[in-house]
């Protein structure tokens, strides 16, 4: 028993050194670790080809050129037409803020009583010119940083550069460092850890296949069927909704608000608003009816809630690394989680039966009535 008991003192140490290390290592591990995602997500198709008879390295060249020639499409496809809606958006700004001090201030203010100097535009010009001697010190402070050290330019240009050939690397060797992580494990827990690695596999392939199938045919849906019922920044939007719908129902929420908003400052009527809520109503019951489970599949097991605290905490804890890594941790918890549920049901503390209660006393009975 002594021994048993210091073989998991021994290993929970080890799990915690290497969270330490991570955690210190956080603010450089962001480019390996979206590298590890895109490695992740190509290897079956990698695996596939192999096995159709291609030898390991050209099946990850294919595979590799494949996904570069999908991320350069997709650039060239949005940069432009993220351009022009950012630009008409900046256009028609005065129409914009003419239509809500017209029409949504005079009703805030009768409605729900706010009052009319929150909306004054001369008021906010005076916040804003008491604010900007401020703001411009901070941001020439910045600027002047950036430019003395060069240190931001050159390390985004260096995570431009690391991440492809960092894919490329792990897609190549992912097979071989995984037999090397298995041989690593402990004996006496190798096949439960292997057992757990699979089905937290099937959680996360399902997942992130699927929610990217997911994220794209909602972008696609939004931003077409808001263009055609006559909203303008249709498509800004429906990229928008679809890119953040991983978070559950925020994609919906934020898009249905902004597309509202459009509507309003665009025609005025009710007739377009109505178009909008039957556009996201359609949305809302192909992403729940159809796309999730054709596409995800209900084996997942991720409740929205820890969804959405997962990004939060990720992001508060370790920042864009955190929110990169904060789903596929989310999965594997809820998998750690169903193994430690099945483990306590199988343990004696939970399946021991109860003592048996002593029988009472006949002088403690109640007598029969007479």
């Amino acid at each position: 028993m002594d021994g048993e008991i210091a073989r998991r003192l021994q290993l929970a140490l080890l799990l915690l050194l290497i969270g330490y290390v991570l955690w210190l290592l956080a603010p450089v591990l962001a480019p390996f670790a979206l590298s590890a995602l895109l490695a992740y997500l190509g290897d079956p198709l990698a695996d596939r080809l192999e096995r159709h008879g291609l030898g390991r390295t050209l099946a990850v060249t294919l595979v590799f050129g494949l996904m570069s020639l999908t991320v350069i499409g997709v650039l060239l496809v949005l940069v432009p037409l993220i351009e022009r809606q950012v630009a008409y958006a900046i256009l028609h700004l005065p129409d914009a803020l003419a239509w809500f001090q017209g029409t949504v201030a005079p009703w805030l203010q009768l409605h729900l009583h706010v009052p009319p100097e929150t909306f004054d535009p001369q008021r906010l010009v005076a916040l804003i010119k008491q604010h900007w001697q401020e703001a411009g010190g901070i941001a020439t402070s910045v600027l002047a940083g950036v430019t003395r050290s060069g240190l931001a330019v050159a390390a985004w240009l260096t995570n431009l550069v690391l991440v492809p050939v960092v894919t490329f690397y792990l897609l190549r060797d992912w097979d071989t460092m995984v037999a090397r992580l298995r041989e690593l494990l402990p004996r006496e827990y190798e096949s439960t850890m292997v057992r757990l690695a699979r089905e937290a596999d099937a959680v996360l392939g399902a997942f992130f296949r699927g929610q990217l199938l997911v994220m794209l045919a909602l972008g696609l849906f939004y931003g077409l069927a808001l263009w055609l019922v006559g909203i303008r920044l249709g498509p800004l939007i429906g990229v928008f909704a679809g890119v953040v719908s991983f978070v559950p129902y925020l994609g919906f929420i934020t898009g249905l608000i902004a597309s509202l908003v459009a509507a309003f400052a665009q025609y005025g009527d009710w007739l377009h608003v109505g178009l909008v809520l039957g556009v996201f109503a359609v949305g809302q019951t192909l992403e729940g009816y159809v796309l999730v489970p054709r596409l995800v599949g209900n084996r997942i097991g991720v409740h929205p809630v820890l969804v959405i605290f997962a990004i939060l905490a990720g992001g508060q804890l370790f920042g864009f690394l955190g929110v990169l890594l904060a789903l596929p941790v989310a999965a594997v918890t809820m998998v750690l989680l169903r193994y430690g549920h099945e483990r306590y049901r199988a343990s004696a503390l939970y399946a021991h039966p109860a003592p048996p209660t002593a029988p009472a006393d006949d002088h403690d009975a109640t007598p029969p009535a007479a």
